[in-house]
């Protein structure tokens, strides 16, 4: 019922800007103020470093809100309370009984869909009186919907490239405007590596805001202090040793910022641990990316990398497991950077299978195994699907001798098509 009740704010499309929320949430007597927040943005590394906070400060013993967008599966995963998601049923009412009170509020303009999630997520979290909640940028910083809060506990900028250049402007310095718009005057910034152009602009808004912030380097990798069979891969940063719970070199760096937005919530007088971080960070989960699968009990890489920079991730930790052979099983939506994104995850003797990718702007396969083939002539094989299920099937017949290793990627609701579809067991 929540979905078809959201879904018709869809056609209010994507408008930034702070005028329509802060009103609404004015009127509904603003609960974004009753919950203190961390509030994260950045291109990549956003929703890992959200659940590593979440999983750390809920194993500290606090009551932790956590709002992240997209969700893979359902939209009940944007609204988490220590790790839940919201009931159907509890967001149903939410949504409802908002309905009604901006049925007496003359607002601006309509609300999008985002906002009115957004408001949906601040609204819950107060009535349920969470200690602290973590709140994840939906698009840019400045003028997305979670922005309406002066006093952050922590402002995070995880990463910065170019996406979603067409609403937040052409250059990295233009996105790094908009991506340092969350910061606030005298709050603490934790800021990841970001490229030279974009580290520029940032700092300038620091130093206007006199901020005090925080620059991590990447974790490093160190032996486990209690090594065991199973044990995880463990790191160190800033004199904190933790384990490594999710797959990728992307994480020493994600895991960097988390734990320098953890020591500034310390320094605040928060009482987390060092039992605690090893217990949050060991514990987090966060499905979609880089994660192993089975289909028909066949193993299935699935990630995200719907840009530039998470492709790279990808493509190297497919490198690092050294396989004979890639198949990769991908749809992109048609705002992508089709061409560097293909660039980088192709090589020469690598399968391709395009598919759409169901309920959203697709790119249409056939025109992008035409840039496939431009990017990467010497692919084994190329080919075009009407669906994702006829492109596993084709992909899993009878191996031949030299098995590949077959990734699914491009975009994260094609993840979430396949996760939804195909209820994987890990």
């Amino acid at each position: 019922m929540f979905s078809s009740l959201i879904s018709r704010y869809e056609r209010f499309g994507i408008h930034l800007g702070l005028e329509r929320i802060q009103y609404l949430l004015d009127q509904i007597g603003q609960p974004h103020l009753q919950v203190p927040i961390i509030h994260v943005a950045g291109t990549n590394g956003k929703g890992s470093v959200c659940a590593y906070l979440s999983s750390v400060l809920t194993a500290a013993g606090y009551r932790v809100g956590r709002y992240t967008s997209p969700h893979l599966v359902d939209w009940t995963e944007r609204i988490c309370i220590n790790n839940q998601p919201i009931e159907t049923s509890a967001l149903t009412k939410l949504l409802v009984d908002l309905e009604a009170e901006m049925a007496s509020i003359s607002l601006p303009s309509p609300l999008t869909q985002f906002e009115v999630i957004t408001a949906l997520a601040w609204q819950y979290f107060a009535q349920q009186q969470v200690d602290l909640a973590v709140i994840e940028v939906g698009l840019g910083g400045r003028l997305d919907a979670t922005n309406v809060c002066e006093q952050p506990l922590v402002s995070v900028i995880t990463s910065l490239s170019r996406e979603h250049w067409q609403r937040l402007g052409p250059t990295l310095a233009d996105i790094a405007g908009e991506k340092a718009g969350v910061l606030k005057a005298q709050r603490p910034a934790v800021v990841g590596p970001l490229p030279p152009e974009a580290a520029a602009v940032v700092q300038a808004k620091i130093q206007q805001l006199n901020c005090p912030a925080t620059w991590p380097q990447p974790a490093r990798r160190v032996k486990a202090p209690h090594a065991t069979p199973d044990t995880l891969p463990w790191a160190e940063s800033a004199g904190v040793i933790f384990p490594l719970s999710l797959p990728g070199e992307i994480q020493l760096t994600n895991t960097a910022v988390a734990i320098a937005t953890l020591q500034q919530l310390q320094l605040q007088g928060w009482q987390i641990s060092d039992e605690a971080i090893i217990t949050g960070m060991a514990n987090t989960r966060w499905p979609g990316r880089l994660q192993w699968v089975h289909w028909r009990q066949h193993p299935l890489l699935i990630d995200g990398a719907h840009n530039v920079a998470a492709a790279r991730g990808l493509r190297q930790h497919v490198d690092s497991q050294q396989p004979p052979q890639v198949h990769w099983l991908m749809g992109m939506l048609s705002t992508k950077d089709h061409q560097d994104i293909l660039e980088i995850l192709l090589q020469p003797g690598d399968t391709l299978s395009l598919v759409p990718v169901p309920g959203h702007s697709s790119a249409e396969p056939q025109a992008l195994a035409e840039l496939a083939k431009t990017v990467c002539p010497r692919l084994a094989c190329c080919q075009c699907f009407p669906s994702l299920e006829k492109a596993l099937e084709d992909a899993f017949r009878p191996e031949p001798e030299t098995p590949s290793m077959h990734v699914l990627c491009g975009s994260l609701y094609l993840v979430g098509h396949y996760l939804q579809t195909y209820a994987p067991t890990v």
